[in-house]
Protein backbone atom coordinates (compact mmCIF):
# COMPACT_ATOMS: atom_id res chain seq x y z
CA UNK A 1 0.00 0.00 0.00
CA UNK A 2 1.57 3.79 -0.83
CA UNK A 3 2.75 5.31 2.08
CA UNK A 4 0.95 8.10 1.04
CA UNK A 5 -2.52 6.77 0.31
CA UNK A 6 -4.79 8.58 3.03
CA UNK A 7 -3.46 12.14 1.88
CA UNK A 8 -4.25 11.39 -1.51
CA UNK A 9 -7.33 10.39 -0.99
CA UNK A 10 -8.28 13.72 0.79
CA UNK A 11 -6.88 15.36 -2.19
CA UNK A 12 -9.05 13.27 -4.48
CA UNK A 13 -12.28 13.78 -2.67
CA UNK A 14 -11.85 17.47 -3.13
CA UNK A 15 -11.22 17.64 -6.67
CA UNK A 16 -13.98 14.67 -7.37
CA UNK A 17 -16.52 16.82 -4.88
CA UNK A 18 -15.58 20.29 -6.61
CA UNK A 19 -18.07 21.45 -9.06
CA UNK A 20 -17.38 21.25 -12.48
CA UNK A 21 -19.01 20.18 -15.95
CA UNK A 22 -19.23 16.50 -15.00
CA UNK A 23 -21.24 17.55 -12.24
CA UNK A 24 -23.31 19.88 -14.29
CA UNK A 25 -23.70 17.40 -17.00
CA UNK A 26 -24.77 14.29 -14.84
CA UNK A 27 -27.26 16.52 -12.75
CA UNK A 28 -29.13 17.69 -16.06
CA UNK A 29 -29.08 14.30 -17.61
CA UNK A 30 -30.64 13.11 -14.27
CA UNK A 31 -33.34 15.41 -14.24
CA UNK A 32 -34.33 14.77 -17.48
CA UNK A 33 -33.72 10.70 -16.69
CA UNK A 34 -33.73 9.58 -13.48
CA UNK A 35 -31.35 7.62 -11.53
CA UNK A 36 -30.51 5.14 -14.44
CA UNK A 37 -29.61 8.15 -16.73
CA UNK A 38 -27.38 10.03 -14.10
CA UNK A 39 -25.43 6.90 -13.12
CA UNK A 40 -24.99 6.08 -16.77
CA UNK A 41 -23.42 9.70 -17.26
CA UNK A 42 -21.52 8.95 -14.28
CA UNK A 43 -19.60 5.89 -15.53
CA UNK A 44 -19.14 7.67 -18.84
CA UNK A 45 -17.25 10.02 -16.89
CA UNK A 46 -15.21 7.96 -15.00
CA UNK A 47 -14.08 5.91 -18.14
CA UNK A 48 -12.84 9.03 -19.51
CA UNK A 49 -10.56 9.25 -16.05
CA UNK A 50 -9.99 5.52 -16.61
CA UNK A 51 -8.49 6.32 -20.26
CA UNK A 52 -6.58 8.91 -19.23
CA UNK A 53 -5.03 7.20 -15.99
CA UNK A 54 -3.93 4.44 -18.57
CA UNK A 55 -2.34 6.89 -21.25
CA UNK A 56 -0.53 7.65 -18.37
CA UNK A 57 0.85 4.83 -17.38
CA UNK A 58 2.42 4.30 -21.51
CA UNK A 59 3.39 7.93 -21.54
CA UNK A 60 0.89 9.11 -24.08
CA UNK A 61 -0.43 11.66 -21.24
CA UNK A 62 3.19 13.52 -20.98
CA UNK A 63 3.30 13.85 -25.22
CA UNK A 64 -0.04 15.82 -24.81
CA UNK A 65 1.00 18.24 -22.20
CA UNK A 66 4.04 18.81 -23.41
CA UNK A 67 2.23 19.50 -26.86
CA UNK A 68 0.78 22.93 -26.85
CA UNK A 69 -0.71 22.66 -29.72
CA UNK A 70 -2.44 19.10 -29.00
CA UNK A 71 -3.35 20.29 -25.23
CA UNK A 72 -5.00 23.85 -27.33
CA UNK A 73 -6.71 21.52 -29.54
CA UNK A 74 -8.23 19.72 -27.33
CA UNK A 75 -9.39 21.67 -25.18
CA UNK A 76 -11.21 23.83 -27.49
CA UNK A 77 -12.65 21.09 -29.08
CA UNK A 78 -14.19 20.37 -25.46
CA UNK A 79 -14.95 23.62 -24.77
CA UNK A 80 -16.88 23.66 -27.98
CA UNK A 81 -18.83 19.70 -26.83
CA UNK A 82 -19.93 22.02 -24.13
CA UNK A 83 -21.21 24.56 -25.28
CA UNK A 84 -23.11 22.10 -27.96
CA UNK A 85 -24.35 20.23 -24.37
CA UNK A 86 -25.83 23.64 -23.10
CA UNK A 87 -27.37 25.04 -25.83
CA UNK A 88 -29.27 21.94 -26.73
CA UNK A 89 -30.07 22.25 -22.70
CA UNK A 90 -31.65 25.17 -23.59
CA UNK A 91 -33.46 24.27 -26.75
CA UNK A 92 -34.80 21.04 -24.42
CA UNK A 93 -36.11 23.88 -22.09
CA UNK A 94 -37.99 25.08 -24.27
CA UNK A 95 -39.94 22.29 -25.64
CA UNK A 96 -41.55 22.09 -22.12
CA UNK A 97 -40.95 18.80 -19.42
CA UNK A 98 -42.11 15.61 -21.11
CA UNK A 99 -44.11 12.69 -19.69
CA UNK A 100 -43.01 10.50 -17.56
CA UNK A 101 -44.05 6.45 -17.01
CA UNK A 102 -44.62 4.47 -13.96
CA UNK A 103 -41.10 3.68 -12.78
CA UNK A 104 -40.10 7.61 -12.72
CA UNK A 105 -38.29 7.63 -16.35
CA UNK A 106 -38.51 10.91 -18.48
CA UNK A 107 -40.38 9.63 -22.21
CA UNK A 108 -40.74 11.74 -25.18
CA UNK A 109 -43.97 12.39 -26.52
CA UNK A 110 -43.86 9.01 -28.65
CA UNK A 111 -42.95 7.43 -25.36
CA UNK A 112 -39.54 6.49 -25.57
CA UNK A 113 -36.91 7.59 -23.53
CA UNK A 114 -35.45 11.30 -24.17
CA UNK A 115 -31.80 10.32 -23.23
CA UNK A 116 -30.67 6.41 -23.40
CA UNK A 117 -28.24 4.75 -21.07
CA UNK A 118 -25.58 4.74 -24.54
CA UNK A 119 -26.65 8.62 -25.17
CA UNK A 120 -25.66 9.16 -21.75
CA UNK A 121 -22.86 7.53 -20.93
CA UNK A 122 -21.12 8.60 -24.46
CA UNK A 123 -22.18 12.33 -23.05
CA UNK A 124 -20.24 11.84 -19.93
CA UNK A 125 -17.05 9.89 -22.00
CA UNK A 126 -16.26 12.67 -24.33
CA UNK A 127 -16.77 15.33 -21.40
CA UNK A 128 -13.68 13.81 -19.98
CA UNK A 129 -12.06 12.57 -22.64
CA UNK A 130 -12.00 16.32 -24.69
CA UNK A 131 -10.77 17.82 -20.99
CA UNK A 132 -6.86 17.60 -21.09
CA UNK A 133 -6.41 18.80 -17.62
CA UNK A 134 -7.39 15.73 -16.63
CA UNK A 135 -4.13 14.07 -18.70
CA UNK A 136 -2.40 17.24 -15.72
CA UNK A 137 -3.71 15.44 -12.93
CA UNK A 138 -2.38 12.36 -13.38
CA UNK A 139 0.84 13.66 -14.44
CA UNK A 140 1.60 16.38 -11.88
CA UNK A 141 -0.84 15.19 -8.71
CA UNK A 142 -0.20 11.05 -8.67
CA UNK A 143 3.52 11.58 -8.70
CA UNK A 144 3.71 13.87 -5.55
CA UNK A 145 2.32 11.12 -3.44
CA UNK A 146 4.80 8.68 -4.77
CA UNK A 147 7.51 8.17 -1.80
CA UNK A 148 10.86 7.13 -2.15
CA UNK A 149 11.72 3.39 -2.14
CA UNK A 150 8.59 2.58 -3.92
CA UNK A 151 7.68 1.30 -7.29
CA UNK A 152 6.88 3.90 -9.70
CA UNK A 153 4.62 2.23 -11.50
CA UNK A 154 2.82 -0.33 -8.97
CA UNK A 155 2.34 3.00 -6.67
CA UNK A 156 0.99 4.85 -9.60
CA UNK A 157 -1.63 2.17 -10.60
CA UNK A 158 -2.70 2.07 -7.11
CA UNK A 159 -3.51 5.31 -6.66
CA UNK A 160 -5.37 5.76 -9.79
CA UNK A 161 -7.45 2.72 -9.36
CA UNK A 162 -8.44 4.32 -5.86
CA UNK A 163 -9.33 7.86 -7.67
CA UNK A 164 -11.31 6.08 -10.06
CA UNK A 165 -12.95 4.09 -7.34
CA UNK A 166 -13.82 7.36 -5.37
CA UNK A 167 -15.60 8.78 -8.75
CA UNK A 168 -17.33 5.79 -8.88
CA UNK A 169 -18.85 5.71 -5.45
CA UNK A 170 -19.56 9.52 -5.77
CA UNK A 171 -20.94 9.49 -9.24
CA UNK A 172 -23.51 6.60 -7.56
CA UNK A 173 -24.30 8.29 -4.19
CA UNK A 174 -24.85 11.33 -6.55
CA UNK A 175 -27.10 9.76 -8.90
CA UNK A 176 -29.07 8.21 -5.93
CA UNK A 177 -29.44 12.46 -4.47
CA UNK A 178 -30.55 13.31 -8.02
CA UNK A 179 -33.13 10.66 -8.65
CA UNK A 180 -34.36 11.80 -5.24
CA UNK A 181 -34.26 15.05 -6.33
CA UNK A 182 -36.40 15.03 -9.32
CA UNK A 183 -39.21 13.31 -7.75
CA UNK A 184 -39.42 17.02 -5.95
CA UNK A 185 -39.29 18.12 -8.95
CA UNK A 186 -42.23 16.85 -10.83
CA UNK A 187 -43.88 20.46 -12.54
CA UNK A 188 -43.12 21.39 -15.89
CA UNK A 189 -42.25 24.70 -14.30
CA UNK A 190 -39.28 23.76 -12.08
CA UNK A 191 -37.71 20.99 -14.56
CA UNK A 192 -37.56 23.74 -17.39
CA UNK A 193 -35.77 25.93 -15.09
CA UNK A 194 -33.03 23.44 -14.21
CA UNK A 195 -33.01 22.57 -17.86
CA UNK A 196 -32.47 26.19 -18.54
CA UNK A 197 -29.91 26.34 -15.53
CA UNK A 198 -27.61 24.08 -16.17
CA UNK A 199 -27.87 24.40 -19.51
CA UNK A 200 -26.03 28.26 -18.68
CA UNK A 201 -23.56 26.71 -16.51
CA UNK A 202 -22.26 24.29 -19.16
CA UNK A 203 -22.23 27.16 -21.90
CA UNK A 204 -20.32 29.09 -19.01
CA UNK A 205 -18.04 26.34 -18.06
CA UNK A 206 -17.26 25.67 -21.94
CA UNK A 207 -16.08 29.32 -22.06
CA UNK A 208 -13.86 29.30 -19.06
CA UNK A 209 -12.76 26.07 -20.34
CA UNK A 210 -11.71 28.16 -23.67
CA UNK A 211 -9.86 30.67 -22.13
CA UNK A 212 -8.60 29.26 -19.50
CA UNK A 213 -4.59 28.87 -20.05
CA UNK A 214 -2.54 25.40 -20.51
Amino acid sequence: MPHQLLPFLAVAALLTLTPGPDMALVLRNGIRGGVRTAWWTGLGCCTGIAVYAAASAVGLAAVLAASTTAFTLIKFVGAAYLIYLGVMALVHSRKGAPPTDGHGAVLSRAHEPVLGRAQAFRQGLMSNLLNPKIALIFLTLIPQFVSPGEEPFATTAVLAAAFLGMGLLWWRTFSLAVGVLGRFMASERVRTTVERVTGIVLIGLGVRVAVADH
